[in-house]
């Protein structure tokens, strides 16, 4: 939010009677499409939705210097955010209207430093599961020459909304 409390431009959060009613996959495909307002967090940290498939969802980002850590990189919870992101998004694309996820778990492996000059970075999310009660996913943070920055693994409980 801005200091006056407002979301930035193009982002929000989508009222709860709203998502109730469209499926997983509806929901996340309107926020790629901008039909519906992306999550303030993306502005926040330079990323967004750019794919979403039955399973899968994709996001890009841009690492900046502001997410520098004390020895000139970047923080690996950047990355875990951004993995977090693809991989929880893939099982929400599953999942019917009147169902939400929440993480219970995500596990990151770093390979690889991240700096401003990394360039633009992709996480890719892929299902590995999806129950009724829980959904796998795993993920990978990839340059774009397909180098490997980051990769893991989430687990989501799924309730109903």
């Amino acid at each position: 939010m801005s200091e006056s409390g407002e979301f930035p431009a193009g982002t929000g959060v989508v009222p709860l009677e709203q998502v109730r009613t469209l499926s997983g996959l509806e929901f996340l495909g309107g926020i790629a499409a901008g039909r519906l307002p992306a999550p303030p967090i993306g502005a926040v940290l330079g990323f967004r939705l750019v794919e979403v498939v039955h399973g899968r969802a994709v996001f890009e980002g841009q690492p900046q210097s502001a997410f520098y850590n004390p020895l000139g990189s970047v923080h690996g919870g950047w990355a875990l955010t951004l993995l977090d992101s693809c991989t929880a998004c893939a099982v929400q694309s599953t999942l019917a209207a009147g169902h939400g996820y929440t993480s219970v778990e995500t596990k990151v492996n770093f390979t690889r430093p991240l700096s401003a000059d990394s360039g633009p970075l992709r996480a890719e999310g892929q299902v590995i599961s999806v129950g009724r009660r829980i959904g796998t996913a795993e993920g990978r943070l990839l340059g774009a020459d397909g180098r490997v920055y980051a990769h893991g693994t989430s687990t989501c409980l799924i309730f109903a909304l």
